[in-house]
């Protein structure tokens, strides 16, 4: 801490699950036995016992690939795409006599696009490596001799090695502590590198070694660690250490893990236990699951539909040919003497004529490989890197009050962000700020807090009512974003309370002011809150776990007790005197911790007051707390109930607090059991530790109930909203109550005015009855019927179509959702949820949420994408086809795990509507355009070698075949890819139901494939047939000489290049000057190329020696056929495109045109 706000914490019992524990005569039983082998002697890394164990070190390599591994790896990766490795087979056999043309020329490109490749993977792997060498080589003191610590790098750590680290510094290993600067060992420990959150960790190191906090005292320290082996489970841990012939039982409290920091601590010594990688994180560097889209998969089938084509005219070729060869020679008559068929090598022989057809399929397979293009990975890969970079610059998508852009962490989903038919959203943190803020209570019968909340804005705006209490401090207009919310007194972050009957210490004067003395003195000591104190100001901040523990403690400050200090054995106050009005110094000596735990879902702490009376303070969730009050305690609850429903319908969070008094002899008993348990080492220390915790858990004393609001982020409603207007459905995974979830539902628009509400809930009488029975068994049989029937009973009444699905909504609650998730029911559940635009799942555990993803995801067929913000929407983030992170206040874990990161929910509509939309229209034409070049140039080929008798004779120079794909028709199809759009951003956000285009995958149908594949057909078989005809029985030049191949391929490649190039500019809806500069530059580009190939050596030329400039240039014929065939061959795509514009335009041309007219209006007003 800077300024000198040091804290000497002696917290060992804050976590007490973590207090003393004293040696035990015997380890876990696990130990020693299948997975728990590892012996690690510490301070002794150089015995004997060490070194035959043969640990390893502690280099770490997160590269994929080495200096010797690099090339066969890479290129394996690289040939397992089909196309790729069909590349690679035409070029090898381009070796053999087999081959149209020079093997240098099929080479060569396939050296270009997987050198790219290469080049890319080397990249990114130089970087990784770049980062392994600053880790390992990082400095850590180690203890080497007689209580001297050395520095040393990292990479040279060994097991058993003891380390001194530094307050800030990164652990370089994973470490046993053994003491700190604390004298009872504790330390601060931040893991944000491992699970992203930002709040502190506390760790202790056992009793035993706390005492050697200087170096000297290393000098003959001896331990011995018997733990399990390397495993990637970061929060668990089970060994046992001996130690002055004592055996000492460890848990996780004990480890510290490699990459997290020392916080808040001068230094810490650890005995290295795992190191490099067996340390946990890096038994936790798995990659990702890898996720393909649709289109991408889809494009392999088109491949293959190509290669069929392929093959068929190869089949076709082969076949003609080796009958037109059989028939070649005929009683000693040639018919085509010119091939000289009577001398002829096995490719024209006659008598071999089905030798020769076999021989011309394998050639036609190289000389129709151009079908297949080459280029499309690599230009894919360009295009999306592109596209996630604009994602990454949009300012709309920049959180600036937080220094948050947008970060699309993976290229390879870009399209599928327009193709997204279900989102599965979270709620606390994703629609909400996670920002807790204390605004209602129910003390002793009585409701306090008249400031409204957002859900009963909502709900008021819903019934046309107006708002009782909406005029107070403006507490109750605070927007998510502190640097934007109006208020008229500043703002204490966590409280958002106003009710003059308490506040300012008017609660003196009520009638009930013992009740609410206990219950803010509740809050003020039941929490793991760490205070800071200023010490230039006096100010105490708070350093909490969760936003509701400081919502608390701050809420208790502000009404008069205000938590301070903390030591090890005592908590301090600052309390309101209800006698004297003055506050008051007052210590409560801190017993016990109980924390929370999910299965829990309560914490307590047990002090002891300045009068001697033991205490045991709780506060925790309805659903466990009602059950353990005294029958007898009050006379308020069935009204503490009655708020608690009130709280949960205006969205808010609720606990109940309630207390116990303990007597002296009641407290050991359960202090005895519950040591006794934490320092047992049996496989049952959790249920151990719960049955002691049950003794005093009971019998409590209700006081109240807190309700605090999770703010919705800004312009949530108006986002989800507009995403249900483009027809996205939504489901929220949440874990409130049904009640809070509706209301909250209709707050966010998730649930809408008009809609009908489909419930599935197992709150019965029947149920209900059933469940005071205890019989499992009938339980679960009567529940899953109840689900069954009521899913079967309103399948029957929702209609199937999709116009009529906006106006159900489906809300089901924790207990149904166990039984609809089974094998068979799910199918039934899912059919009913897809006809409904808005589904809620409450009470949701992480694996639900997870499975439910992945029930959507394989049941509907669907893109789905899931938005979270938490560790525990890490499953749900992964199942789903996007994975999109909120980089909130719950840590980067689910950042980590996603594929795209955003700081606020209300991005989602620009990323999907805009980006979305962009990206699947630009790859979806990209790719068809690519398939349509491509077969516009292979089938001029097969036309070509048709009209030479099947002879496989190429019809252009072995180098114009190899650089059509890489130099004269790939920068513009990169264009269209990066830059195309087809409306404004602003259109595509006034627009929703644009998105459609992309959910109903209407431009990557088949269909639309297919026609785009005729089109090449056409305009090869066009350019092809009026070349021939212009070019055929007449002179080329002035000197009489009638066009060869040379000429005629020449002129024939000529045309198909401006072919495709100003078809591309025909197909763009978004002209820019790069898409200018890459379109006629690739055309002059062409020229160019032509001009200087020809004028290298006749050897190297070859049928292009010289050709533009003595033989094209000069004549006037080359120019007309040109011209003329381009625009010959644009005529039919061109009246396609306004037969469809003018007759059968679809809803993107519709949107162009309203685009287009208030331009003009816009441009008439100017």
């Amino acid at each position: 801490m800077a300024g000198g706000t040091r804290r000497k914490l002696l917290l060992s019992k804050l976590y007490s699950f973590a207090c003393l524990k004293g040696p035990s005569r015997r380890d876990d039983p696990r130990i020693g036995g299948p997975g728990f082998s590892r012996v690690v002697y510490c301070n002794e890394p150089e015995s004997f016992e060490a070194s035959i164990r043969k640990y390893g070190t502690n280099y770490v390599r997160t590269t994929k690939y080495t200096l010797a591994t690099f090339f066969p790896k890479s290129l394996f990766e690289q040939f397992r795409r089909v196309a790729n490795f069909y590349f690679l087979v035409v070029g090898t056999l381009a070796f053999t006599p087999l081959a149209p043309y020079t093997a240098v020329s099929a080479i060569i490109p396939l050296i270009i696009v997987i050198g790219a490749s290469m080049t890319k993977e080397a990249i990114e792997d130089w970087r990784r490596r770049l980062q392994d060498i600053e880790a390992n080589n990082r400095k850590v003191k180690v203890h080497k001799y007689n209580g001297v610590f050395h520095d040393t790098e990292w990479k040279n750590l060994r097991v058993g090695d003891i380390v001194k680290v530094q307050k800030d510094e990164f652990f370089p290993a994973d470490l046993l502590l053994l003491s700190s600067t604390y004298e009872d060992a504790i330390c601060y420990v931040e893991t944000m590198n491992l699970d992203g959150e930002t709040n502190l960790k506390l760790k202790q190191g056992l009793e035993v070694t706390s005492d050697y906090n200087t170096d000297q005292m290393f000098r003959d320290f001896k331990a011995t660690v018997k733990c399990e082996d390397p495993n990637a489970h970061l929060y668990s841990f089970v060994g046992s250490m001996e130690f002055e012939a004592n055996h000492y039982p460890l848990s996780l409290r004990q480890l510290l893990l490699r990459g997290s920091k020392l916080r808040n601590t001068n230094f810490i010594y650890g005995a290295v236990i795992f190191t490099g990688h067996d340390t946990k994180v890096m038994q936790n560097a798995t990659d990702p699951p890898s996720k393909r889209s649709k289109i991408e998969r889809k494009m392999d089938r088109i491949i293959y539909f190509l290669f069929s084509i392929v093959f068929s005219m190869s089949l076709v070729g082969s076949i003609c040919f080796g009958i037109w060869t059989k028939n070649d020679l005929e009683n000693g008559r040639m018919k085509r003497w010119y091939l000289r068929p009577d001398r002829s090598t096995i490719f024209f022989d006659p008598k071999r004529a089905p030798a020769a057809a076999i021989y011309h399929f394998l050639t036609g397979l190289m000389l129709f490989n151009y079908f297949i293009p080459i280029s499309l990975y690599v230009s894919i890969e360009i295009v999306k890197i592109l596209q996630s970079t604009f994602i990454n610059l949009d300012i709309h998508m920049y959180y600036e009050e937080a220094d948050k852009p947008a970060r699309a962490r993976t290229s390879n989903l870009n399209e599928e962000l327009g193709q997204v038919d279900t989102i599965l959203s979270d709620k606390t943190g994703t629609l909400t700020c996670n920002e807790m803020e204390f605004i209602k209570c129910s003390i002793a019968g009585t409701a306090y807090g008249h400031n409204v909340t957002e859900v009963e804005r909502a709900m008021h705006r819903r019934n046309g009512l107006p708002l009782a209490h909406d005029k107070l401090n403006g507490h109750d207009h605070i927007e998510c974003s502190p640097g934007s919310e109006p208020h008229i007194e500043p703002r204490i972050k966590g409280f958002n309370f106003y009710d003059e009957r308490i506040m300012n210490g008017n609660w003196v004067d009520r009638p009930d002011d013992d009740a609410i003395q206990k219950f803010f003195r509740l809050l003020a000591l039941c929490h793991t809150v760490i205070p800071e104190v200023e010490q230039s100001t006096g100010k105490v901040s708070y350093e909490a776990e969760s936003p509701d523990e400081a919502a608390f403690v701050v809420a208790a400050r502000e009404l008069g007790f205000e938590f301070y200090k903390r030591t090890q054995k005592s908590i301090f106050l600052h309390e309101l005197d209800p006698k004297s009005g003055r506050k008051v110094e007052r210590v409560y000596e801190l017993l016990n911790v109980l924390e929370f735990n999910t299965s829990r879902k309560r914490m307590s702490v047990v002090v002891r007051n300045e009068e001697g009376k033991i205490l045991l303070l709780c506060k925790g969730a309805d659903s466990v707390m009602f059950e353990r009050l005294s029958k007898h305690s009050n006379d308020f609850e069935d009204t503490t109930r009655r708020h608690v429903n009130e709280y949960a319908d205006a969205g808010l969070r609720t606990l109940i607090l309630a207390y116990r008094e303990l007597d002296e002899e009641e407290y050991h008993k359960f202090n005895k059991k519950f040591n006794d348990a934490k320092n047992s080492v049996s496989a049952d220390h959790d249920a151990l530790i719960a049955e002691a915790i049950e003794m005093i858990e009971n019998k409590l004393t209700l006081l109240g109930a807190t309700a605090i609001e999770d703010k919705l982020q800004n312009g949530v409603p108006e986002c989800i909203l507009k995403l249900a207007q483009a027809g996205i459905k939504i489901w929220v995974l949440t874990g409130d109550k049904m009640e809070t979830a509706i209301n909250i539902g209709f707050a966010c628009s998730l649930l809408r005015r008009g809609m009908k509400q489909i419930i599935i809930s197992l709150e019965t009488p029947d149920i209900q009855a059933l469940e005071k029975s205890c019989d499992k068994y009938a339980i679960a049989k009567a529940s899953k019927e109840s689900v069954h029937g009521q899913i079967r009973r309103w399948m029957a009444s929702v209609p199937t179509s999709s116009g009529a699905s906006e106006e159900f909504a489906l809300i089901i609650d924790g207990k149904s959702l166990v039984y609809v998730l089974e094998d068979d029911i799910k199918g039934k559940f899912l059919n009913l949820a897809l006809r409904c635009a808005s589904v809620i799942c409450c009470r949701s555990s992480p694996k639900q949420k997870a499975l439910v993803t992945r029930l959507v995801k394989s049941g509907a067929g669907k893109v789905t994408l899931a938005i979270g913000d938490g560790a525990n929407d890490v499953g749900m983030l992964q199942e789903a086809d996007i994975g999109v992170g909120i980089s909130g206040a719950e840590g980067m874990q689910a950042v980590m795990a996603s594929d795209i990161a955003i700081a606020q929910f209300r991005f989602l509509e620009r990323l999907l509507l805009v980006h979305g939309h962009w990206c699947y229209r630009r790859i979806s034409m990209m790719i068809c355009y690519f398939f349509f070049k491509n077969i516009a140039f292979g089938f001029s080929l097969f036309l070509y070698e048709a009209h030479a008798a099947f002879s496989a004779q190429p019809a252009y120079n072995d180098w114009f075949l190899s650089f059509y794909n890489v130099f004269f028709s790939s920068l513009p199809v990169v264009a269209l890819g990066v830059f195309d759009q087809d409306v404004s951003a602003r259109l595509c956000l006034e627009f929703p139901q644009l998105y459609q285009e992309g959910v109903q995958n209407r431009l990557f149908r088949w269909v639309r494939i297919l026609g785009w594949m005729f089109n090449g057909f056409s305009s090869a078989a066009i350019i092809f047939f009026l070349c021939t005809r212009a070019l055929e029985h007449q002179a080329f030049n002035s000197n009489g000489h009638v066009a060869g191949r040379d000429i005629f391929g020449t002129t024939m490649y000529t045309c198909i290049v401006w072919s495709v190039n100003l078809q591309m500019a025909l197909t763009a809806r978004y002209l820019t000057l790069i898409h200018h500069i890459v379109i006629w530059g690739s055309i002059m580009f062409w020229y160019l190329f032509c001009l200087m190939y020809g004028a290298t050596s006749p050897t190297l030329s070859t049928t292009a020696y010289k050709l533009l400039i003595e033989a094209l240039a000069p004549s006037p014929a080359f120019w007309v056929v040109t011209l003329v065939v381009t625009v010959g061959s644009l005529i039919p795509y061109f009246t396609y495109l306004v037969i469809q514009m003018e007759f059968f335009p679809m809803y993107n041309q519709r949107v162009q045109w309203v685009g287009y007219k208030v331009r003009s209006i816009d441009d008439r007003l100017r």
